[in-house]
């Protein structure tokens, strides 16, 4: 007696889930069908049209397209998806264009967000250019009186 059945379709209407274990490592390009879990490391690109999720001993690092993103781990790189929530201890170092982000109270996001609008190719193609409209400062009372008086945050 066979464990397949002949009746089964080869297609299953669930998605599959690809998961990236503690210890485990993987360097690449991939294009993954379903979910993805991450507690071991990934460096380069990643392309889901499912979530991704990065556990606490997880990281990340690389260009990252999915839907929704969660991160209890750390994420480093650029990133595209609908919505990026970073959890209790996610750590995020990353150029974002999300349409939602949300950060639990002690998840840090270190980087630059941009909306939806922007054009998604042109965060994936060109090179982040870090400090280059940074100026340099002589104090910190220089730092306070250039603040604008009021910020207004959209979502």
């Amino acid at each position: 007696m066979g464990i397949l059945k002949r009746h089964v379709s080869a297609q299953s209407k669930r998605s599959a889930v690809t998961i990236i274990a503690e210890g485990n490592r993987f360097c690449g390009d991939t294009k993954i069908t379903g979910k993805m879990h991450v507690d071991g490391q990934f460096e380069g690109h990643i392309h889901s049209d499912e979530d991704i999720s990065i556990g606490k001993q997880g990281l990340i690092s690389g260009q990252i397209r999915g839907r929704h993103i969660f991160v209890s781990g750390r994420l480093e790189g650029e990133v595209v998806c609908d919505h990026l929530h970073i959890e209790r201890g996610g750590y995020v170092t990353a150029r974002v264009c999300c349409a939602q982000l949300t950060i639990d109270a002690e998840g840090t996001f270190l980087g630059e967000r941009l909306l939806p609008e922007t054009p998604s190719s042109a965060l994936l193609t060109e090179p982040v250019k870090r400090l280059q409209n940074f100026t340099e400062i002589d104090s910190a009372e220089d730092v306070i009186d250039s603040l604008p008086s009021r910020i207004t945050l959209r979502p």
